[in-house]
């Protein structure tokens, strides 16, 4: 791999020693301009232009209602930065010219129209499932953008999976109970070696060709929408690939937080960024490092590169009629970039909703990135993060069988954020340890895990293959191809006679839940009361649009675990809680028996490492 970096660095060092030369010859030459095309009643756009001999070219722009509000070049002639002025403009082809005394290169831009309101941009809440997909493991549609079979038997190659395979399986998505799906980064990583999963952008305006094109990905979020689902985009303003042609040709000096040759490493500790009391040394190992020694760290706090980001997200929201983003390495950014991104984004599309990547388990330092409250001046604007620490805390306690008051301590933090009910809970994702991986996981363990997921406050989210209890370690073994999506002689479990005995018993299962959760509103937006919080091996709760009285005749249910290995009793207090007043409940999952309440309460009888639901009346 050495030969590779000094490699880059001799290139790099070609390209600064006749910059000077290339800058002063030849007629302008354009080969790529960003963003590709621009809309009408949106800000007026920053161009980046990408070619040959622009540092002394003269821009003009023919367009009605168009005019240039200033000019950047770099000093080697490669990039052009262009900001139009386009505010009352309407929908039009503009005509670009670059020209200096060798000749002139022309273009033309689009300005187009915006879509309707109707056309996507929803949002995601707590109503939703939200179902990740990472594209090249889930199923192949189209073998014509497949890799080598050699490419396809690597665990880190290009297997196959593409736009058109997430389409197809669109049925199968929605009888299970997802209403939104969430895809890894759709952008290019050519030519980035084993880059499947989409996190090493080499153009960030373009689709890799391995996934399909721009209309497939257009495509797929309008069948999304024709079913009345919704579609949230992977994106990555941390970073971009090694490959890419900024990092040996950065279109300003400071593009990135470092070079190639010397910057420092992301480090992975968020605790310094809370705490008021740190250095500001530690903190910029966090916002300004390399992730992983490897990715080119953007730098945010140079306005054109905040532009540029933030642009390049309207770009793909508005072309795809996105409803939401997540956003990858979320703390690894500075604080005031993102109150700017979510500001100009909630004023483009107000009901668009966002969700960022904190991987951490302690609230307190979760909650710190949330949305809705402002830390040292700042808001950053993000809708929710992703409940890390409800992840961590479902494992400890279910495959290892620590107290379960372990759950209810992550719980009674939900004070620290100011959308608790946003908040996003999973059992695992493509950067973990498949959950029946885990030693000592079992199926009784994962549809436990299942039940809190499905019913704690928040929106749940579920890995592609967690339904069908897929197993898988560390990456990359955690993204093995969905079984049926591909030519590799799996059978096909998107259909049930192509499923095993045991993914069928827990697809059943999560799709039972899903189904249930959609049938009460309570459990979609309700409020959470823990009736049962003190016993090391049960846990119970109730959900119901208002807990702060007793039965009402409204919609209340109650869900207790049993993490135990035998039969037990658990009994549910009626006094000072929001069970006063019901008399009965009765199971909505399980073969249990209706309870009837008593002087003290409801006694359940619930099985070794089982689940209920139960409707309270």
């Amino acid at each position: 791999m050495k030969w590779k970096y000094f490699a880059l660095l001799f290139a790099a060092a070609l390209i600064s020693a006749s910059s000077s030369v290339q800058a002063q010859t030849g007629q302008p030459i354009i080969d790529k301009i960003d963003p590709p095309n621009w809309w009408t009643a949106m800000p007026s756009p920053m161009l980046l232009v990408h070619g040959e001999h622009l540092s002394e070219a003269h821009v003009t722009v023919s367009g009605s209602h168009i005019s240039i509000e200033k000019t950047q070049s770099s000093p080697n002639g490669h990039w052009l930065f262009v900001w139009l002025r386009t505010a009352g403009a309407r929908a039009q082809t503009l005509h670009i010219t670059l020209s200096n005394a060798s000749g002139k290169a022309e273009t033309d831009f689009q300005l187009q129209q915006r879509k309707p309101s109707t056309a996507g941009f929803q949002g995601f809440s707590s109503a939703d499932v939200m179902y990740l997909i990472m594209t090249d493991r889930f199923a192949d549609g189209d073998p014509s953008n497949d890799g080598s079979a050699e490419e396809q038997a690597k665990p880190r190659g290009w297997h196959g999976g593409d736009f058109k395979g997430i389409e197809q399986h669109l049925d199968y998505l929605q009888s299970l109970g997802v209403t939104t799906v969430w895809t890894t980064p759709v952008y290019k990583n050519v030519p980035s070696p084993q880059s499947y999963h989409g996190y090493s952008a080499t153009n960030m305006y373009a689709v890799d060709p391995h996934f399909g094109t721009l209309d497939d990905y257009r495509h797929l979020a309008d069948a999304l929408h024709r079913r009345g689902m919704k579609i949230v985009l992977d994106t990555v303003p941390n970073h971009v690939g090694p490959a890419h042609p900024w990092v040996a040709d950065p279109p300003l000096p400071d593009w990135f937080h470092g070079t190639l040759e010397h910057h420092t490493i992301a480090k992975g500790d968020f605790k310094s960024l809370p705490d008021p009391h740190s250095s500001w040394l530690e903190r910029r190992d966090v916002t300004e490092g390399w992730f992983a020694n490897a990715l080119p760290d953007l730098n945010q706090e140079n306005p054109v590169v905040a532009t540029y980001l933030i642009q390049n997200a309207v770009w793909w929201i508005e072309t795809a009629g996105l409803d939401g983003l997540r956003i990858d390495t979320f703390p690894y950014v500075n604080r005031a970039f993102w109150q700017q991104f979510h500001t100009q984004l909630q004023d483009l599309f107000p009901r668009l909703t966002t969700v960022g990547e904190v991987f951490n388990g302690d609230p307190t330092i979760t909650s710190y990135f949330a949305g809705g409250a402002a830390h040292n001046g700042i808001d950053t604007g993000l809708y929710t993060p992703f409940d890390f620490p409800i992840y961590f805390a479902l494992r400890s306690v279910i495959i290892r069988h620590e107290p379960m008051t372990k759950l209810e301590e992550i719980l009674r933090q939900d004070q620290l954020y100011p959308h608790p009910e946003r908040l996003i809970t999973f059992l695992g994702n493509h950067d973990t340890m498949r959950f029946l991986s885990e030693p000592g996981a079992n199926i009784a363990e994962l549809k436990m895990a299942f039940a809190l997921l499905a019913t704690l406050r928040g929106m749940p989210q579920i890995y592609s293959g967690d339904e069908i209890a897929m197993r898988g370690g560390d990456d990359p073994d955690n993204r093995r191809n969905f079984p049926g999506g591909f030519h590799d002689g799996q059978q096909d479990a998107f259909q049930s006679s192509g499923r095993t005995p045991e993914q069928e018993e827990v697809h059943h299962w999560v799709s039972t839940l899903l189904h249930l959760r959609s049938q009460h509103e309570s459990l979609e937006s309700g409020q959470q009361q823990d009736v049962l919080d003190e016993d090391p091996t049960a846990f119970a709760f109730l959900r119901a649009a208002d807990v702060s009285h007793g039965c009402d005749g409204k919609d209340r249910i109650v869900v207790a675990i049993n993490n135990a290995n035998q039969t037990r009793t658990i009994r549910l207090p009626l006094a000072d809680t929001a069970l006063a007043g019901c008399s009965t409940l009765s199971p909505l999952t399980g073969s249990g028996a209706p309870a009837a309440a008593t002087q003290d309460g409801f006694e359940l009888q619930l099985g070794p490492q089982e689940a209920v639901l139960y409707q309270a009346r």
